[in-house]
């Protein structure tokens, strides 16, 4: 390994370190809140914050699509080091982002607002607390959308530190309003107070973002530029990506929606509870992503191709590890997690935690090809054939649900189709950039899913043969850590991995007890 590929090894793990303990704290206060504000607002409340939000989200489509236009344009700039570029790029992006501002809230207070009140299942005396959810998510979508290119930067330039301290702030205000809510004494409707409290929070952690970036990058000066090779660039990149981004919002938010049409609000917080979950779990590896994909993208633009193919195989596995190692217990433990930490548990909601769970490990072997996909900047028929792959969860989601199927089919649609979409990402990078279809379904995608299916038989069969008790909880942990610590180590891992991770390891606990 060269020096230069040293320092980036080193400056991902620093900047891993970093976020994961964002993503602790994170994690732990999370799955607090979410118990306190389900008591606080109620079952039928609950399921109506998810699923207005989830209207507001679809609009967010065009945001998403530009967030990964401005980071894939930031990040390529820093790797061929053009400072008057990427003053260009800054400009430009948050030009383009304060028009499309604009246009969101025209479209949103029209086409969203008739929607939420003449298709949504809402019942009718809380109609008018879910149109100022909605009015508020609308206002907190505007905030978030004019602060990605400030967002983008921080991430670009690698500065996980303050992206991390940021976090916990914001992790921290948000605890602030849900014990208000849930412990005040004053009269008042809890779904709207909480609503509008969590667009001031919001508000905050922007302007605390603009700051930063204006105190530390010398690229975040906004002046009204509108350089037309950029535009041009940056508006093509973003209107291709706007077919990947725009079919997950509708695979998502999409089917959260059908669920409310067909099965109603409570049925919604019962998948809410379960991705809010997920979210916690995942989002180990998407702070894992987030330290590594400049990386990949900096690789890429220093043409150092060779260290670009080693990043993408080794994260799409250790993602998967990460993931599988926290999800397991919980997967075997579901019913009994959600009654230990919830009074009340919603119908469906032990089922929709499995399945959202199996379809996070399905997307994190895929995380990685997507990142290299946007370095390329050549994505048009790439996205044409995964995005469109990813369109058909709605449609078909719906026809099942409308033919009376379980609310669990929209996952198991989306795990289906998870798999195709991998299949195909790889027939297209093989053809963008060389990547080795065949080499990368032995090496990870049958790797990682031989290492689940060891992982699991043990703590399986423990769980099924125990009654159900807090002892065989711990247990279970215990032996699911145990067996997928072990299937990783001798399974997945080759004799260099292996060797590595076991002198970090016994090099860890020396220093422990020195």
């Amino acid at each position: 390994m060269s020096p230069s590929q040293s320092e980036n090894t080193k400056r991902i793990a620093k900047n891993t370190l970093m976020l994961y303990g964002r993503m602790l704290i994170g994690m732990l206060v999370s799955l607090y809140t979410s118990r306190v504000v389900l008591q606080a607002l109620g079952v039928e409340d609950y399921g109506i914050y998810n699923v207005v939000g989830g209207v507001v989200a679809m609009f967010s489509m065009i945001s998403s699509s530009l967030s990964s236009s401005v980071s894939r344009f930031l990040t390529f700039e820093l790797g061929r080091g053009d400072l008057d570029a990427l003053k260009r790029v800054f400009s430009t992006s948050l030009t383009i982002h304060v028009a499309l501002a604009v246009i969101i809230v025209v479209l949103t207070e029209t086409i969203g607002l008739w929607f939420l009140n003449t298709r949504m299942t809402i019942p009718a005396e809380r109609l008018y607390a879910a149109n100022w959810v909605f009015h508020a998510s609308v206002f907190t979508f505007v905030v978030s959308l004019l602060s990605v290119p400030f967002s983008a930067s921080i991430v670009s330039h690698e500065k996980m530190s303050a992206f991390a301290y940021i976090g916990i702030l914001d992790i921290f205000l948000r605890l602030l309003i849900v014990l208000f809510i849930a412990y005040s004494s004053l009269m008042f409707d809890r779904l709207i107070v909480y609503a509008l409290l969590l667009t001031c929070v919001v508000c905050i952690m922007q302007m605390i973002y603009w700051a930063y970036c204006k105190r530390h990058f010398v690229e975040c000066r906004f002046k009204l530029n509108f350089d037309k090779s950029y535009w041009k660039s940056m508006s093509s990149f973003a209107g291709w990506n706007f077919i990947g981004a725009s079919s997950a919002i509708l695979r998502d938010q999409g089917g959260n929606i059908a669920i409310n049409i067909f099965c109603g609000p409570a049925v919604n917080a019962a998948r809410g509870i379960a991705c809010q979950v997920n979210s916690a779990i995942n989002g180990f590896v998407g702070n894992f992503m987030v330290a590594l994909n400049p990386q990949i993208t900096k690789s890429y633009a220093s043409k150092n191709y060779e260290y670009m193919m080693t990043l993408i195989y080794k994260s799409a596995r250790f993602s998967f590890y990460i993931l599988l190692l926290l999800s397991l217990p919980v997967i075997i433990n579901a019913n009994y997690i959600l009654g230990l930490w919830l009074k009340t548990v919603p119908d469906h909601t032990g089922f929709f935690l499995v399945l959202v769970l199996i379809f996070a490990m399905s997307e994190a072997i895929s995380n990685p090809l997507v990142t290299t996909m946007l370095a390329t900047g050549k994505i048009r028929n790439y996205q044409l054939v995964v995005g469109g792959l990813q369109m058909l969860n709605l449609p078909i989601s719906y026809i099942l649900l409308k033919y009376g199927f379980i609310p669990e089919v929209v996952f198991i649609v989306a795990i289906c189709l998870s798999h195709c979409c991998l299949f195909a990402r790889l027939y297209m990078l093989r053809r963008m950039i060389g990547l080795s279809a065949r080499k990368y379904i032995k090496k990870v995608y049958l790797n990682v899913w031989i290492v689940a299916l060891v992982s699991s038989i043990l703590p399986c069969i423990f769980s099924w043969y125990m009654d159900e008790s807090f002892i065989t909880f711990i247990l279970s942990c215990i032996v699911s850590i145990i067996t997928t610590g072990l299937s990783i180590s001798y399974v997945g891992c080759n004799n260099v991995e292996r060797h590595f991770i076991l002198v970090s390891l016994r090099n860890r606990v020396i220093c422990h007890f020195k």
